[in-house]
């Protein structure tokens, strides 16, 4: 079997890199940070490269790859910690392409790859705590389509979004639908959150919205799946650039005298987060390719993936700065932001308790070495 990267992903690798590293400085994300934590004119320059349109297909003006292509694109923007939400793009475009009509397909799907319009998944509720299956928000018929009655959470950049994905009961069943910022009843609030990137709180009254599928659970179970490998693969990005400053740290900070990476006991904690790095880097590998199997396989292996990822999530961070003393939780000091960056993604879609218990749960009579 051939593990490796074609040439193909290799130079979107290469040209998403050299992006990062010249056109979204430390400085230029402190400064997004200070904004409120979205830019608009990074968020364009996403779009010019096609990246808006990784998931969407040619006929709507997108590149139509897929999940291996995607996992490059995220662990390359995990590295310069970017705080723009295309992962989101990934879930939108996958979705419309996937499970809506035509209509929304065309009306939606090129705006989306040209980056004229995000769209965001507005999922999370207070009282769900991360189970899909739990749902407050009702959809009631109307004469001209659908109303939508909701209050969502987190919604990752809520208030700058231009459309919603949402989840509402539709008959005591849930469905989805498509619901676009200008419509009446739709009222956001704002927050800039923990790693520095923005959300908001969604509220619908009675909005109006185009319905995406009425097989909303297998629809929102596929979009949150996109979500975990992509939060997967930019963790990797994060936590590989953690490990590079960490070294060149080590390698330049002396104690008595000496560069204090000589000291044993410092070795052998770098190289244990070296371990975790290349194990997460596995998993997050494992949860791409995944990503187009059988739904039941596929929820298993992101909770595994998502699992082992928060484990090591954790691991670096905290060893990072560990490692830095002091300097390592000022906010002046980068890595202080990496590991927030890295706090903050161990909670997104799911965090490992949550993962954990998924694992348990989908573990069958036959699991184990004695299968």
């Amino acid at each position: 079997m051939d593990f490796d990267f074609t040439d193909e992903q290799e130079q979107l690798r290469d040209a998403v890199r050299k992006w990062v590293e010249k056109g979204y400085t430390f400085e230029r994300y402190r400064s997004t940070v200070k904004a409120g934590g979205f830019s608009p004119e990074a968020y364009a320059q996403l779009a010019e490269l096609g990246l808006c349109g990784l998931y969407v297909a040619p006929e709507y003006d997108g590149m139509g790859m897929g999940p291996v292509d995607g996992m490059v694109v995220m662990e390359e923007l995990g590295r310069g910690m970017v705080l723009e939400p295309l992962k989101q793009c990934l879930i939108a475009g996958a979705l419309l392409g996937g499970y809506a009509p035509e209509a929304l397909r065309s009306a939606w799907l090129p705006k989306i790859a040209s980056g004229e319009a995000l769209v965001v998944l507005a999922y999370q509720e207070r009282e769900a705590r991360y189970q899909l299956d739990i749902c407050q928000a009702r959809a009631a018929a109307t004469p001209d389509g659908w109303a939508l009655t909701a209050t969502k959470s987190i919604v990752p950049a809520g208030d700058r979004a231009d459309a919603y994905i949402v989840p509402a009961l539709c008959e005591g069943k849930l469905a989805l639908f498509l619901v676009a910022s200008g419509e009446r009843g739709v009222a956001t609030r704002g927050y800039g959150t923990q790693d520095g990137s923005r959300a908001a709180e969604l509220t619908l009254s009675a909005t109006p919205a185009s319905l995406v599928t009425t097989d909303g659970l297998a629809a929102l179970e596929h979009g949150v799946d996109i979500g975990i490998a992509a939060t997967c693969a930019e963790a990797v990005g994060v936590m590989d650039k953690t490990m590079t400053i960490t070294a060149e740290y080590l390698n330049t900070r002396k104690q008595f005298g000496v560069f204090i990476a000589s000291f044993q006991a410092l070795r052998h904690r770098a190289a244990d987060m070296k371990m975790q790095l290349e194990l997460a880097r596995s998993m997050s590998y494992y949860a791409s390719l995944k990503l187009n199997a059988p739904a039941p396989e596929r929820r298993a292996a992101m909770a595994r993936a998502k699992y082992q990822l928060g484990n090591s999530m954790r691991f670096v961070g905290q060893q990072a700065i560990q490692l830095h003393g002091g300097i390592g939780v000022t906010d002046e000091y980068i890595v202080s932001h990496y590991f927030k960056r890295l706090t903050q993604l161990e909670l997104s879609f799911g965090d490992s308790m949550y993962h954990l218990g998924e694992v348990s749960k989908r573990m069958q009579d036959s699991a184990g070495v004695f299968a």
